[in-house]
């Protein structure tokens, strides 16, 4: 039978010009380069400039993903931005986003899942692509965590960092089955039992303020894994699919222990997986679609592969989505 699929068609990324060195917080804080790296992976991060916005990186990756496309803003029916950093409490960051890439026309909206937010975006493009509601859509994933970490607290602000990564998917038709190219499947979760693991201390509704990221890294680290390898391996049942099928796992890029441990988990040997967090940091909803656009401009992913991608956030949300490029 013939179906509707949401293919890729375009990616790309953007980072800030500014790149600290993870000898920069040994100046202030009671940590070492050594020690960030063999705890996390991570040897040094972006952070934007005074006066560079969530949507400033997100424009800037977006018109890198339609230039590999072919296309312009005017082509696109809906745009979405998964984002915690937005520019404003209101309106969405992606209506900034749609404005400044020349989107005249369709629809744009933020998607807030934290970490997890891109799988969570992906997800809803797809759903929109199928229902018939948008035929070429535009997924943004792009955070400013610099903003909202305290720089006393050597656990949290060593992690992140900030970026951008957009992914075009279009309309085409498929068998069904899984040869298909575009999204095979999703799969989805959050429990907010979880809350005090991972969270900001402010907000509109509460203290008037952004807040600062706190975190419970041990039982995130726990957590993490668990769930990422579970997630995995149900996107990759529901999709007809096994993990030798897999070319690439491309997952969140918060620590390089959870992605090696998550890896082992599901069986998929550590020269398949996506690595950029040593350059990186965790840059959150931003971390897949980075890492994405990043091994394609290397020219690694190649039309017909199978990608495994997974994240792990705040709420705790979590989940895996299946694409095949």
């Amino acid at each position: 039978m013939t179906l509707v699929r949401a293919v890729p068609v375009g990616c790309g990324h953007y980072l800030p010009a500014r790149v600290v060195e993870n000898e920069e917080f040994a100046a202030t804080l009671d940590t070492t380069d050594e020690w960030i790296r063999t705890r996390t992976g991570i040897e040094r991060r972006h952070f934007a400039a005074e006066g560079e916005a969530t949507s400033d990186l997100a424009t800037a990756a977006a018109r890198v993903a339609l230039a590999d496309a072919g296309l312009t803003g005017a082509d696109l029916d809906a745009l979405i931005v998964a984002t915690a950093t937005p520019d404003q409490t209101f309106p969405a960051t992606a209506a900034r986003v749609q404005a400044s890439i020349g989107m005249r026309g369709g629809f744009a909206f933020d998607i807030q899942a934290v970490c997890a937010g891109f799988v969570f975006a992906l997800a809803q493009a797809n759903a929109l692509i199928l229902a018939g509601s948008a035929r070429r859509v535009m997924v943004i994933g792009a955070e400013t965590f610099s903003r909202i970490l305290d720089f006393t607290d050597r656990s949290t602000c060593v992690l992140f960092g900030d970026g951008a990564g957009a992914l075009i998917l279009e309309a085409a038709e498929g068998t069904g089955g899984p040869e298909d190219r575009g999204i095979l499947a999703t799969d989805l979760h959050s429990d907010g039992r979880y809350n005090e693991l991972l969270y900001v201390d402010g907000g509109p509704s509460t203290t008037g303020s952004a807040g600062v990221v706190r975190m419970a890294g041990q039982e995130i680290f726990k957590h993490a894994v668990v769930k990422l390898a579970e997630t995995g391996s149900a996107a990759l049942a529901a999709a007809g699919l096994s993990k030798t099928d897999v070319n690439w796992l491309v997952p969140h890029q918060a620590n390089l222990r959870i992605m090696t441990m998550t890896a082992n988990k599901l069986g998929v040997p550590l020269d398949r997986v996506v690595v950029t967090v040593r350059d990186h940091g965790n840059t959150s909803a931003a971390s897949i679609p980075l890492a994405l656009s990043v091994a394609h401009a290397a020219g690694r992913i190649l039309p017909g592969d199978v990608l495994l991608m997974e994240a792990i956030g705040g709420g705790l949300s979590w989940g895996a989505a299946v694409v095949r490029w």
